[in-house]
């Protein structure tokens, strides 16, 4: 019988990279716990593809992620644009473009820049405002949200 609550109550995230084309779906808790192998998958699958740097993704994140999917809905994959930022990477990319936070909470593994697959973005936009877990940022132009674990904020 508890193996059966654990099943279901497990949690899978299910992610496509799009720089790196690669692909990971995956259960990072069994209904009980967090699987650490779990997580060091998804922190290398998150990891700045511009430089190779690995860093732990914060757990709140990834639960954030899974509340967003059962709040949509929908469980397809979310599509990653950007995920852990080492500070080299971010500086770079803080200097082509005002959009990018010099102190990003990218380089703290506490953001991601996503969409979800079948949810238009501006609905996205709006469950992960309403879900209160932190930072939420809407670029229209580019098709993508910021979802942080930092304080409750939105743009």
């Amino acid at each position: 019988m508890a193996n059966s609550v654990s099943r279901k109550n497990q949690r899978e995230l299910s992610f496509y990279h799009t720089h790196t084309g690669n692909k990971l779906s995956i259960i990072y808790h069994n209904g009980d716990s967090h699987i650490i192998s779990a997580l060091h998958k998804i922190n290398q699958f998150l990891g700045d593809f511009r430089t190779g740097e690995i860093h732990d993704i914060d757990i709140r994140l990834l639960d954030a992620l899974y509340l967003l999917q059962q709040k949509t809905g929908v469980e397809n994959n979310f599509e990653v644009i950007s995920g852990y930022r080492s500070p080299k990477t971010n500086a770079k990319l803080h200097s082509k473009s005002n959009g990018v936070a010099k102190r990003s909470l990218h380089m703290q593994g506490k953001a991601i820049d996503i969409r979800l697959n079948g949810v238009n973005t501006k609905v996205l936009r709006d469950t992960a405002i309403a879900m209160k877990v932190g930072g939420v940022g809407y670029y229209r132009r580019s098709d993508f949200i910021h979802l942080d674990t930092g304080r409750v904020r939105y743009w």
